[in-house]
């Protein structure tokens, strides 16, 4: 007998959350070729942040507004897991739940999409007083500062009616949008310029996806476990790490990068103040040797991953907490929590 399991997608209607569903149907994919023998069948939702699009990111709350919902169902058990994109989800996860996959991740970094008339453009060479539309606070920070020419907005909505703004209409030179969610979408061909991290680093978790499971249910914790990917894994931790050491969110600037080279992981992080004048930023690595192959049922960061090593997990997550104790000596604390109180006075 078949076993079906029930996997939830923010994806109420197909055309308002096309990515959610593309995303969810390639990891439905992964399992389906893995377990053949296992129907799956898709749920779809909405969350409560899904439908506030008239609003900066950084002002309608935490990311829990992305989530709760879905986790509300899983808790139900009206679904067995849940896809997310990993920079959706908080650092700490309610009791109960999991990251049962972290899949192997696209590009992290952001992508600028010019309108039409401005194409064969980069952000240097845009007219001065050019608006850029982007919803993050952290693209705004560290782009204030690396092009002063040009002037920063609020642009909300998913990827169709953000591209739909600047095409549409002349509110808009570019719009900064990531570039994993481009690709997944198949526009690939928007993108004019993609941002290195001497431009702009990303959020953490960017580019990867993740699925969300009930840390009780062994037997679904299993199945999807195998799509994890342990370098994506390490990353990610250390990251998540970094971020939750710092009590941050959406409604800061924190930025990240992350690289994995000869089984050593380097982190850099950085926080920044609204309008990127003040900033901190470091660089911190760690042996994330894989010759130790032990694995226990334990949780990092709201992770957990049997087949990735947990000598290499533990040593992700110090690497996260270390950095950002660095940053929180030399003063991280005060640039974020001013940020965050001119946030709220927006």
């Amino acid at each position: 007998m078949q076993q079906t399991n029930w996997m939830a997608v923010r994806d109420k209607c197909i055309f308002i959350f096309q990515l959610a569903r593309i995303q969810t149907d390639y990891v439905a994919e992964k399992l389906k070729t893995l377990y053949p023998d296992v129907l799956l069948e898709i749920v779809a939702m909405s969350t409560i942040g899904d439908k506030i699009l008239d609003t900066a990111l950084s002002k309608i709350g935490e990311k829990s507004l992305f989530t709760k919902e879905l986790e509300n169902a899983l808790e139900r058990n009206e679904v067995d897991l849940v896809v997310h994109s990993l920079k959706d989800l908080p650092t700490t996860l309610p009791n109960g739940f999991t990251i049962g996959a972290v899949l192997q991740r696209e590009s992290p970094h952001d992508a600028v999409v010019l309108h039409p008339k401005n194409s064969g453009l980069t952000l240097d060479t845009l007219p001065d007083g050019s608006v850029i539309g982007t919803s993050s606070l952290r693209r705004a920070a560290q782009l204030k500062k690396k092009f002063p020419h040009l002037e920063f907005k609020d642009i909300r909505g998913n990827l169709n009616t953000r591209l739909k703004k600047l095409d549409e209409k002349e509110d808009y030179a570019a719009i900064i949008l990531a570039a994993a969610g481009l690709k997944r979408m198949g526009w690939e061909a928007r993108v004019s310029q993609v941002l290195g991290p001497e431009d702009c680093m990303y959020a953490v978790g960017q580019g990867a996806l993740a699925v969300e499971v009930r840390a009780r249910d062994c037997d679904i914790l299993g199945m999807v476990s195998t799509l994890h990917h342990s370098e994506t894994v390490l990353r990610c931790i250390a990251e998540r790490a970094f971020l939750r050491r710092l009590e941050g969110g959406c409604s800061v600037p924190v930025a990240v990068n992350t690289e994995v080279k000869d089984s050593v992981l380097s982190l850099t992080g950085a926080v920044y103040s609204l309008d990127g004048a003040d900033s901190l930023k470091e660089a911190m690595e760690t042996s994330v040797d894989s010759g130790n192959k032990e694995s226990a049922d334990i949780q990092h960061v709201g992770v957990t991953a049997h087949n990735v090593p947990q000598c290499a997990q533990v040593a992700a997550e110090k690497l996260g907490v270390d950095l950002a104790d660095l940053l929180l000596s030399k003063g991280a604390m005060e640039i974020l929590t001013t940020a965050r109180k001119l946030n709220d006075a927006r």
